[in-house]
Formats: C-alpha cells, structure tokens, sequence
C-alpha cells in the first residue's frame, strides 16, 4: 500500500484532488481509498450546540492524531478498520460507522494532515495544494452554504477568528514538508496524470 498525503488551506482543493486522483487510478485497475483528517475530529456530546459552534476546529489540537495515525498503521498491515462519519451542521460524529479496507494507495487528505511527523513518515509522497487565500476563502463561502448550512454569518466569523490565524500559524508552512507542490487547486488534469503514471510505474516495479 502506498500511502499519500494531501494538505493545503481549507479551500484549496484537496477532496477534489483526492477524487480526481482516485478516479484516475480506477481507469488504470488501481483501487484507491480516501481517508478524511475531518473525520478524526474529537467529538464533544457533552457540550451544547451553541458551545461546540464557538470551538476552533481549525487548530491540530481539535483533531484525534493518534486514533489517525493506529488507523492507518492497521490498514498498512493488512486489516481493516471502523470509520466514524462526521455532520458539520451539527459539529458531531455520527453513525452510521464505516469499514475501509486496505486498497493499493491510501489517500490522506486533510488541512493538519502533515503536523503529526509519526504520520508524515509512513507517507510515500506528500501533496501540498498552493492557492491564494482569497480563493479558498470563496470556495469555503460556497461550500459552507451549500454542503454543511452555514450562515454568512458564522462563516465570517469563523474565518476571521480561528481559519485565518491558524493557516498563518500553521498551514501554510505546511509546503515545507511537501516533496510536491500543486497549483490551480483540485482540478489540475495534468497533475492528476502525472501522478497516475508515477504511482503505476512504482506499484508495478514493486510487483517485478
């Protein structure tokens, strides 16, 4: 299995690079598997609705790296494992639970998906999405509304309170741990190609 990882701000593109590279390798018979760092959000049932809405679910500490990084250590050794989902509209986990198998590459895509160096390690190759930040935040505006019923409201709120402060702080020298730099967002066909070929080329070297 080879494993990749795929980081940038919140916006950029990294689920639709995640898809479009899954998609790529199913046209070549290469079975792929998304993990989303979202999912690993700590959940907070004890809180109230209004409580978990003011936390910052932009910083590292907000998410579950060790439950990360023994999930994907157990599908690196063959066996499957039991994934929450997660309802943004309502900031808590929930059923129903899936189960992933191992497949040929893991995707790992995520905005903190390089800040446990444990994880970085088992990572083949490191994807940085590079996008003007003005752009994400647009995306982030369209997708909030749209997929997880946010009010314009919240968004600015959230934005300027924790996105902003915690992309400064730590997710945009997330590039230096990159081995390669995508630019234009998710949708770079070109990217997508090259990096099909590349992994075919190494899992069948591995297979000689």
């Amino acid at each position: 299995m080879l494993v990749i990882g795929i980081c940038g701000a919140s916006g950029s593109g990294k689920t639709t690079l995640s898809l479009e590279l899954k998609s790529s390798l199913a046209k070549e018979n290469c079975s792929a598997t998304i993990i989303t760092q979202d999912t690993y959000y700590y959940d907070f049932p004890e809180k109230s609705f209004e409580e978990r809405a003011q936390l910052n679910y932009d910083q590292p500490a907000i998410f579950n790296h060790d439950a990360l990084y023994e999930d994907i250590k157990t599908l690196l050794s063959g066996k499957s494992i039991e994934r929450k989902n997660y309802d943004f509209s309502e900031y808590r986990a929930i059923p129903p639970v899936d189960i992933v198998t191992p497949t040929e590459v893991l995707i790992i895509e995520g905005i903190h998906v390089f800040y446990d160096i444990r994880l970085m390690e088992l990572m083949f190759l490191k994807l940085y999405i590079s996008v003007e930040p003005d752009i994400c935040l647009l995306r982030r505006i369209n997708r909030d509304i749209k997929e997880r019923k946010r009010s314009i409201d919240s968004i600015t709120r959230q934005y300027l309170s924790t996105v902003k402060p915690m992309y400064d702080r730590y997710i945009r020298n997330y590039v230096n741990c990159a081995d390669v730099i995508v630019s234009h967002g998710g949708k770079n066909a070109r990217i997508v190609e090259v990096l099909t070929g590349y992994l075919r080329c190494v899992m069948t070297s591995k297979e000689d």
